[in-house]
Parts: structure tokens; C-alpha cells; sequence
């Protein structure tokens, strides 16, 4: 047992009386360096989570809706516009409407206005009287 306290004591008395000033000096440096920059690195985590990633979701899933529109498919323009695809121009990055069958009317607009495809044509009726209210 002595053998046990004998070299804490001399830890002790070679201290200057106090064993726990030795142990609150200053920490490491790379311990020290970590702590400085855990909040900055728990920040730039938490932006990429939060903000980028969705956002790069995002971009991919209409990126590949305009890759895979094609003719007949009813669609909803960035404009608010409600119209079928009658021809699809990728090398010119235009996309023609058809927005009235009656009169046959026909509109150009661009590849990128085009924000999402409608099931069926009476699908796309109910969500343009959904949002109108």
C-alpha cells in the first residue's frame, strides 16, 4: 500500500504543493486545434446537410424530368401554364405546347420552364382547380 502512495506523494511535493496544477496547464496543441475548429466544421456540416444536398436532389430530379419528357405528356410550365407536349427540341432547348385543343393553339417555351409532368389529363384538371381557390 505504501508502495502505492509513496509516488503520488513525491508527485505532490515536487508540484509545488499542488497535484492538479500540473494537470489544468494547458492542453496539447492538436487537442487545443481540434477544439477550436469543431464548431467551424460542425457548421459547414450542417450547411451541406441543410441546404446543398436538398437543393442538389432538386436540380438532379428536374434535370432528369427534362430528360425524359417526350411527346403527349401533359405538363406544368414555370409560368403557371397547363399543356401537352407536341414537340420536344434539345439541341434548341424548346419545348412546343399545345394548350388548346379547340383552336389548336401552340406554344414555344423553354426546356428549363418545364417544372413537373402531370399523370393523366384528368389529373391535371383537378390540381389547376386545386391551386386556383
Amino acid at each position: 500500500m505504501n508502495s502505492l502512495i509513496l509516488p503520488w506523494l513525491s508527485a505532490f511535493s515536487m508540484a509545488g504543493g499542488s497535484v492538479l496544477a500540473e494537470a489544468e496547464g494547458p492542453p496539447p496543441e492538436s487537442v487545443a486545434l481540434l477544439v477550436q475548429y469543431l464548431p467551424l466544421v460542425a457548421i459547414v456540416f450542417l450547411a451541406w446537410t441543410l441546404l446543398y444536398r436538398p437543393e442538389r436532389q432538386r436540380q438532379l430530379a428536374q434535370q432528369q424530368l427534362r430528360d425524359n419528357l417526350k411527346r403527349n405528356d401533359r405538363v406544368v410550365t414555370a409560368g403557371g401554364l397547363y399543356g401537352t407536349v407536341a414537340a420536344v427540341d434539345r439541341d434548341g432547348d424548346r419545348v412546343t405546347l399545345k394548350v388548346d385543343e379547340s383552336n389548336n393553339i401552340k406554344l414555344d417555351v423553354t426546356l428549363g420552364s418545364v417544372l413537373r409532368v402531370l399523370g393523366d389529363t384528368n389529373s391535371g384538371a383537378s390540381q389547376g382547380t386545386e391551386g386556383a381557390g
